[in-house]
């Protein structure tokens, strides 16, 4: 089993958009890329951490690609925006992959090298390596599973 690390907005849709997809085994929601160990919900919103919403992803690489991961990362938000997604606005909402190779840091570069003719502004994506992960609390797991109207 191999981990990708996308942040891409709110957690909570990010985290939807990768549940049930062949390959991923598991997914959690958390904090990380800032500087305040152990992290709180509410320490994160206020933004004087650093640290971004964010998905880790378990994944089978023999069942699904960390390219095909990578693709859907694109699709599931705007990278151009900096600091924003929709009405989330602040730097826990910013758009960034953390890696936890350099295989998986070359497939990324190259990966935003490729989607940048798709879109009219520059990407503003970071590419990190992989950080402290902080588990966000229960509450925030699978949150939309939790909270659908069956």
């Amino acid at each position: 089993m191999e981990k990708a690390t996308f942040a891409a907005g709110c957690f909570w849709g990010v985290e939807e958009a990768f549940e049930g997809i062949e390959g991923v085994e598991s997914t959690r929601v958390g904090y990380t890329g800032g500087s305040l160990p152990e992290p709180t919900y509410e320490k994160v919103c206020f933004g004087d951490t650093g640290h971004a919403e964010v998905v880790e992803i378990t994944f089978d690489p023999q069942k699904i690609t960390y390219e095909k991961l990578l693709e859907i990362f694109w699709k599931i938000h705007d990278p151009t925006t900096l600091n924003r997604q929709g009405s989330d606005s602040g730097t826990q909402y910013r758009s960034a992959i953390f890696t936890h190779s350099p295989e998986q840091e070359k497939c990324a570069r190259a990966s935003m090298e490729k989607m940048a003719s798709q879109f009219d502004k520059p990407i503003v994506t970071q590419i990190l390596p992989a950080a402290p992960f902080y588990e966000a609390e229960e509450y925030h797991q699978k949150y939309f599973k939790k909270h659908s109207k069956d």
